[in-house]
């Protein structure tokens, strides 16, 4: 564990005070704090100091010990246990802090190190000869993603090589370093892989096949090949009602389920199939009624259960609003749940109390409603 200390007294001021906007700042962040725990700013007002003079001073320690009503050494200990915090000079342009990590050391931030003894000075800490840049080494600063990376004032500058780290240390010395854009210091969109996404792209996804798919595959391979009569040649293939609207309904149907499922019956400890939920129609007169699309229609997306595809769909159907779902009696409901081959969900969800506060007063009377927000 390193041992920290305050700067020694030839660099101490001889006081400190915070100036008027950060006083106001002060004063307004202690008030965010129950009574009896405004000592609870100290890290805040810490840091505003340490942002304010570029490091904490003993003075400042003191100075907001007084303003908490705590003792010195509480508000010393504070300073001295976060490493955050800066206890002597540090360049008045840049204070660099390198990661030293083990992801950013393997990507190479010795070599940035071995920039900042170049550039500025040999040991940590120690500022340059006009006192306007220092640097440290640090432990993990949380983009190991994009390693190697230094931290200059809250921002990071990522995928660093020496050679960048140089220009960036020269423009901060020429008090330009506003100028530089924080974050990946390479063609990389913040944490995304490097050369460009690879996954979620518009490229089909190669689907996994398991081995009992495979399986079954070879074994229909097999039946395909075998020679087929004349008599069945013509006949249309099961996957053919997907793109066949005349096969979608044939009139063979329920004879044929009915022969399938009196064979299953006849065979000992198998349970017949549950008969498949037929879509209601379109023209049934439990379907809600649509209207015409508003030129601003509601985002039904806000409501729990709805996503794009069903959005896409209900507009198919005419529904635009919060309000038409919010009036949708019991048998509206039934409809809209079998159209969409739901199971009970719309009850579930409880769609039409959600569209009913959506309706009434949008996010806001949702989150009064539900106690969080939409979605």
């Amino acid at each position: 564990m390193s041992v920290r200390r305050l700067a020694e007294d030839q660099f101490q001021p001889a006081a400190f005070a915070f100036n008027d906007e950060n006083a106001a700042w002060a004063d307004k962040t202690i008030q965010k704090y129950p009574a009896g725990r405004q000592q609870s700013a100290v890290i805040p007002l810490l840091m505003r100091a340490q942002e304010q003079d570029g490091w904490v001073t003993r003075a400042a320690i003191e100075k907001i010990a007084d303003m908490l009503d705590m003792a010195y050494i509480r508000v010393l200990e504070v300073a001295t246990f976060y490493t955050q915090f800066q206890l002597g000079p540090v360049g008045t342009r840049a204070h660099i802090q390198v990661c030293g990590t083990t992801p950013c050391m393997l990507r190479g931030s010795e070599g940035l190190m071995s920039v900042c003894k170049s550039k500025i000075h040999n040991h940590p800490f120690e500022r340059n000869a006009e006192g306007t840049l220092s640097w440290e080494e640090v432990e993990c600063l949380g983009a190991c993603v994009n390693a190697p990376m230094v931290m200059i004032g809250k921002d990071t500058y990522e995928d660093l090589t020496p050679a960048r780290l140089e220009e960036i240390i020269d423009t901060f010395q020429a008090g330009n370093g506003a100028s530089i854009t924080p974050g990946p210091q390479i063609d990389r969109h913040f944490s995304s892989p490097e050369g460009g996404p690879t996954s979620l792209t518009d490229e089909e996804p190669k689907k996994k096949v398991s081995a009992k798919k495979v399986v079954a595959d070879a074994a229909t391979a097999t039946v395909d090949a075998a020679p087929v009569p004349p008599s069945e040649a013509a006949r249309a293939k099961s996957t053919d009602a997907e793109t066949n609207a005349a096969l979608k309904t044939p009139v063979t149907a329920p004879k044929a389920a009915a022969k399938n499922a009196k064979a299953v019956e006849e065979q000992p400890g198998v349970a017949a199939p549950a008969p498949a939920t037929a879509k209601p129609a379109l023209t049934d007169k439990n379907r809600p009624a649509g209207i015409e699309r508003p030129a601003a229609p509601d985002d039904l997306k806000l409501i729990s259960g709805v996503g794009p595809k069903i959005e896409g769909t209900l507009h198919e159907l005419g529904i635009f609003t919060f309000a038409q779902v919010a009036g949708w009696k019991k048998a509206e409901r039934e409809w809209v749940d079998g159209y969409l081959n739901f199971k009970g969900r719309i009850e579930r969800d409880d769609w039409v109390k959600q569209a009913k506060a959506l309706a009434k007063g949008g996010e806001a009377e949702y989150i009064k409603v539900f106690g969080k927000k939409p979605r």
